[in-house]
């Protein structure tokens, strides 16, 4: 009987680290996908971008941008984000 209990005992502390383990991993994966590829630090126009998301990026986070001169939401259509 008490080898059963420590059996039972040793695998529920086993899983307990495991999960924990599980989660940790989890909540970092979450972190890395979370975070922004880009930020905003004072770049304005267009020929400062390096691609249309970034670009994209720029106009929905940061201040000040002068990246979407026909206001339609789309920016640097000459530059990154036309339609050729």
């Amino acid at each position: 009987m008490k080898k059963i209990v420590l059996l039972a005992l040793t695998t529920f502390a086993i899983s307990v680290i495991y999960a924990e383990e599980i989660k940790t991993n989890f909540d970092g994966y979450l972190f890395a996908k979370s975070q922004p590829k880009f930020k905003c630090d004072g770049r304005q126009h267009c020929s400062q971008m390096r691609s249309c998301a970034e670009a994209k990026f720029f106009i929905r986070n940061c201040p000040n941008t002068k990246m979407d001169g026909d206001k339609d939401g789309i920016p640097c259509e000459k530059q990154h984000c036309g339609y050729h």
